[in-house]
């Protein structure tokens, strides 16, 4: 559907904003900036050409809007907020994986299964030998099933290729997804998210062709904006992790990484390359959390994956709030630990897992994920100027949003100007 030229909603019960009154934030949102979302009673917005023209008290845009001659939505007292942001995704799969699954409902832990022979290694043969068409079909239903609960921009990783023609075909893949779809697609090359079987005991020898291969191609065909690396015991160590990052570097791609998910880490190394996003964050150590909060770094925050592996420890998001560190929620939409397409459910996790107020956890899967992936220029609140990508909620205040638990409230987007009910 192509975007109206002018849209106006308008009869706005809330409308967040997350355009702060009270603080001059200039980077994410940190500390009590979280609780700040901006929210407008008796609300309307504008959008022209695809972009946010005016957004706030409805006599305000009305006066704005006149002659226009928008197309007028009547949101009949329903909540509005920037579409989510879900900055963490490894949308290229093909099937589900059902035999983790009932290993671990038995007991078999995440690095059980995987030394036999299951987890991230068991989705690689699916990727090798589906068609780009194939991969690419199954990531936009997954993005059409993600703007139906309101995600407008979706981070989405490569990874369960493992050789460089498998993770450049997975970059296509994700590429011709976008191409369909009317929302904003960001994407990550993963090459480094396990060493595969036929370099099982030679993971120096992956670390290369990551760098040399994998990393220059995706840089050359414009295939990526980041780099991510999974470091973690049975996956890549720091020192891997520092060499990957310098090859991105070198090839002038962003970076980010999976850290702290299952064992304690030093981050501190990786400050250097200025990470946009350090992903999961479990079992960061207090150390650490002093240099996060006086950098733009975003610790992304992942419930779901806990939440579906069944674990008891969630991300200390009261901790990393607390300590100033700028904090992001994402699905991490994953055949294996996180089948989970709906940011509303991860906003639930959040609260009554993470104890993050509902404003937080709102702010955190909105503005926050956008600095997350070095898109908050565009992405993440309701100013002028920026993206008209808005989410529409019926309910009649915003906190029953992550309240009702695993029901979705949207009853429609805005992608770039463009609705989708």
């Amino acid at each position: 559907m192509s975007p109206a030229s002018a849209l106006l909603l308008t009869n706005i019960g809330q409308l967040l904003t997350l355009r702060s009154t009270t603080f001059k934030a200039t980077g994410p949102l940190r500390g009590p900036e979280l609780n700040d979302i901006g929210l407008v009673e008796d609300a309307a917005v504008l959008c022209l050409d695809g972009k946010i023209a005016a957004a706030g008290r409805q006599r305000d845009v009305l006066r704005a809007a006149k002659g226009k001659k928008p197309a007028e939505l009547d949101c009949a007292g329903k909540v509005v907020l920037p579409g989510f942001v879900d900055s963490h995704t490894h949308l290229i799969f093909t099937t589900p994986r059902l035999a983790d699954f009932e290993k671990r409902i038995a007991g078999a832990s995440y690095e059980e299964i995987a030394q036999a022979g299951g987890g991230i290694r068991s989705s690689v043969e699916g990727v090798r030998n589906a068609s780009v068409k194939e991969l690419a079909a199954r990531a936009l239903a997954a993005l059409e099933e993600m703007a139906r609960q309101g995600t407008t921009t979706v981070e989405a990783k490569s990874g369960y290729g493992l050789t460089t023609e498998a993770e450049l075909k997975s970059l296509e893949a994700i590429r011709a997804a976008a191409a369909e779809w009317p929302g904003t697609v960001v994407p990550t090359l993963l090459g480094a998210h396990v060493v595969p079987k036929e370099f099982e005991g030679k993971p120096e020898k992956y670390v290369k062709e990551v760098c040399e291969k994998m990393i220059p191609q995706a840089a050359k065909k414009k295939l990526a904006a980041f780099v991510d690396v999974f470091v973690e015991r049975g996956a890549f160590s720091l020192a891997d992790a520092e060499r990957i990052f310098e090859a991105a570097a070198r090839h002038g791609l962003g970076v980010r990484a999976h850290v702290c998910q299952l064992s304690g880490m030093e981050i501190w190394p990786l400050l250097r390359f200025q990470p946009a996003s350090l992903d999961h964050m479990d079992w960061a150590a207090d150390e650490d959390l002093p240099q996060l909060a006086r950098r733009d770094t975003v610790a992304t925050l992942l419930p779901g994956a806990n939440f579906f592996l069944g674990l008891d420890r969630y991300p200390p998001a009261r901790r990393l709030i607390e300590a100033g560190v700028p904090v992001a929620l994402a699905t991490d939409y994953n055949p294996g630990s996180s089948p989970a397409a709906s940011m509303p459910f991860v906003l639930s996790l959040a609260c009554t897992q993470m104890k993050m107020t509902p404003a937080e956890a709102i702010a955190a899967a909105t503005l926050n994920g956008a600095h997350a992936l070095r898109l908050a220029g565009r992405k993440g609140s309701l100013e002028p100027g920026k993206d008209a990508d808005l989410a529409l909620f019926d309910v009649d205040d915003y906190r029953e949003i992550p309240y009702w638990v695993a029901a979705n409230r949207c009853s429609g987007a805005i992608l770039k100007g463009c609705l989708v009910a």
